[in-house]
């Protein structure tokens, strides 16, 4: 996290004195006390035997540049803000950080409470002189690169350590990190010191035995981590597998069990995703612990006990997602979440929807679902219906796009004709010779123009016309068959069924369902509906065949709603 910057109004005077900041990087680690040693020589050396002030205090980090959590760090800047020193010293610019902006804040942090950074290495420079500065920022910036390096050619030395089958990183419990100096004739192509893990001798027999219990099938993780606590085993760091508390409640730590379990070191194989390298690839040069076919087979039992348990506790709420409670008339619906009361059981608990912090909100899954079929038959449309829905759309459509009520067509069909008819008397003119050849073809070129622009909009109304028909007869195809189509549906197709019809699904105080529909399904609800109470009020059973006659309105006493219900359905729809 990065340092906060904190500035005081009234800093205190500095005392006359150095500071000396000593860092040594974690790729220095084997020999750290080298490193500082070097940094004190050149600090003595070139800054403190030509200066009178004495030395403050000396503050040593072991850690990368890279944070500026260092603990010895952030301890020199607290005392240079209480004006404990008034110089710092480092050997170089990238000891004192390798992130160039935040070692920058903290030597313009220091400056102003008076402390002067200089850098052993290059002591007449001055990072607050603006020249001066732009050196010291490269400085950083190579640092960083540096950096950047080292990573890359670390990463490719781990890769190609792999790729021989060797193990790069800390032993797992059960093996040990073993180095030793490499002969003479290895010592070009392995280095000096070879580094590889092996079996150790006396943790090794508690993961074989481990294994011996999965491999029986028969134990849970908890049951063998209980077996293995009775043996008075324990995990590598000390921790037992079963933790007892004062209460003697039982806590089986039963995690590094699973890892353990799924780690293919352990069948002696190399495995890396990082590095692309999958399992049963490159055999590791270890002993392994466990046979692959024994591995194997452990992995097989983890995962069916893993799916079982999936399969018994895991629910699935239908209305996921798409469930809300109303309470009461005028108030704002409230989404609702799945809930399962103990989920452990054999029978996988009782599910419920609920209101979260609601007071005890709930209800059950089985009767909220079970009225989702009834809900969904109540808006089936009856065949019968069909054709004079389709009718009554095409009829109203036909008018919003112009084709019963033709102004807009008729306009561009005769600003169509007249681009023509000026075309013509125009080319008389031009045949004449009473226009030149520079008018024309400026006058040709706006005729093209006006032209493509005029028969863009003619194809754009019929082309609005035949989406929304197909729109139409999609829609009616499912809502015509909707409930029984439900009900013969698999759970999962029934999930998605409802997404893509229903937009709410609203429960009530007492459990009642209502479906908010999606457009065009709303739409032609209530346009079914409207036709219905037509029908009756009338008397009359619907005889009209499809591709009927559409140049008259079939039912005058809808059209007005349906004109309404149209503009509602095509201005959700362009939204």
């Amino acid at each position: 996290m990065p340092r906060q910057r904190t500035k005081s109004k009234s800093p205190v005077a500095p005392q006359p004195g150095w500071a000396v900041y000593l860092r040594t990087s974690s790729d220095e680690n084997q020999k750290p006390e080298l490193s500082r040693a070097r940094q004190r020589f050149v600090i003595e050396k070139n800054v403190l035997e030509r200066s009178e002030i004495v030395v403050f205090d000396e503050y040593v980090d072991v850690l990368s540049g890279k944070t500026p959590e260092r603990a010895a760090y952030q301890r020199l800047l607290g005392d240079a803000r209480l004006g404990k020193f008034s110089h710092v010293v480092v050997e170089r610019a990238d000891r004192f950080g390798r992130n160039d902006t935040e070692a920058l804040r903290a030597i313009d942090e220091l400056h102003e409470f008076g402390v002067t950074v200089v850098f052993a290495n290059q002591p007449d420079l001055d990072p607050m002189d603006p020249d001066d500065r732009v050196i010291v920022a490269l400085s950083f910036t190579l640092a960083r690169r540096e950096s950047a390096l080292l990573g890359i050619r670390v990463k490719g030395g781990i890769l190609a350590k792999l790729q021989q089958g060797g193990f790069a990183n800390g032993a797992p419990d059960g093996y040990i990190n073993v180095e030793a100096r490499t002969t003479q004739d290895v010592k070009k192509l392995q280095g000096r010191v070879a580094h590889w893990i092996e079996l150790d001798p006396e943790r090794a027999a508690i993961w074989r035995t481990a294994w011996d219990l999965l491999l029986e099938d028969r134990l849970t993780l908890n049951e063998i981590a209980e077996t293995l606590h009775t043996k008075g085993y324990r995990h590598r760091t000390g921790r037992p597998f079963v933790e007892v508390s004062a209460n003697g409640k039982r806590k089986h730590n039963i995690s590094t069990l699973s890892n353990t379990f799924h780690n293919w070191t352990y069948a002696g194989w190399v495995v890396s995703l990082k590095n692309n390298i999958p399992p049963k690839t490159i055999r590791g040069n270890w002993e392994p612990l466990v046979a692959t076919e024994e591995f194997e087979r452990g992995l097989e039992i983890l995962a069916r006990r893993s799916q079982n348990r999936d399969a018994r506790r895991r629910q699935d709420y239908l209305l996921k997602g798409m469930i809300f409670y109303s309470r009461g008339e005028g108030s704002s619906f409230v989404r609702l979440t799945g809930s399962t009361s103990n989920a452990g059981r054999t029978n996988g608990g009782t599910p419920y929807y609920r209101v979260a912090n609601a007071g005890g909100v709930s209800f059950l899954c089985r009767d909220v679902d079970e009225q989702i079929p009834l809900e969904l038959m109540r808006i089936q449309v009856d065949p019968e219906l069909i054709p004079l829905i389709r009718v009554s759309y095409t009829h109203e459509l036909a008018q919003k796009l112009g084709h019963l009520k033709p102004d807009e067509k008729l306009r561009l069909e005769a600003a169509l004709k007249a681009v023509d008819e000026e075309e013509a008397r125009m080319a008389r003119l031009f045949a004449s010779g009473k226009i030149t050849d520079a008018v024309w073809d400026n006058l040709w070129a706006e005729w093209q123009d006006r032209r493509s622009k005029l028969r863009q909009s003619l194809e754009t109304v019929q082309q609005e016309q035949e989406f929304h028909i197909n729109n139409l007869d999609t829609a009616l195809g499912i809502i015509a068959n909707i409930g029984v189509l439900y009900n013969s549906l698999e759970r999962s197709d029934q999930k998605e069924l409802l997404r893509q019809v229903v937009e709410r699904v609203i429960v009530n105080a007492e459990g009642s369902v209502e479906l908010e529909l999606r457009t065009p399904f709303a739409y032609l609800k209530d346009l079914t509906d409207e036709i219905r109470s037509v029908n009756r009020r009338e008397g009359i059973r619907p005889q009209m065949k499809i591709g009927g006659d559409i140049s008259a309105d079939p039912h005058p006493e809808c059209s007005n709603w349906i004109q309404v219900s149209w503009e509602t359905w095509t201005r959700t729809k362009n939204d």
